[in-house]
């Protein structure tokens, strides 16, 4: 009788998928981690606000901060989950966000991704002037549902 390849109760072992067809090696079936994901919805949500207006980002650095510093002024139960920082004459406008705010904010991925875009369209309507709504070509209804 041959092995089989569930060994000791521990279920299937090796890999799951078949080998990608440029690189021979087989593709890792997982979900991105945390931090991967929070990258990707940044990333994403800058792309999908160039793509509506492209000067929007002009100037200014988007950044990710695991957690804000702690602050005095902050009451127990208000952490930001971002900031927006004035450019000067040496520096250039920031918008931070903080990652562990907005992910305990988030009751799932798709939250979390809606969530990180309207954070910046916010940070970036501060710091430039434009309304949310010429930053992401939606009118007042589908912005504030």
């Amino acid at each position: 009788m041959p092995r089989s390849r569930d060994r000791h109760g521990r279920g299937i072992r090796g890999p799951l998928a078949l080998p990608h067809t440029w690189s021979s090696r087989p593709v890792p079936l997982r979900h991105p981690s945390r931090t991967d994901f929070f990258t990707s919805c940044v990333t994403d949500a800058m792309a999908a606000i160039a793509a509506v207006n492209p000067s929007a980002l002009d100037g200014i650095l988007v950044g990710v901060e695991d957690v804000p510093q702690w602050s005095p002024t902050w009451s127990a139960d208000r952490v930001p989950m971002s900031a927006a920082l004035e450019g000067t004459s040496s520096t250039k406008a920031q918008v931070v966000l903080y990652e562990r705010p907005l992910e305990h904010r988030a009751a799932s991925r798709g939250q979390l991704r809606r969530l990180v875009y309207r954070t910046i369209v916010e940070q970036l309507s501060a710091l430039t002037g434009a309304s949310p709504q010429e930053l992401t070509g939606l009118d007042d209804s589908d912005w504030q549902d």
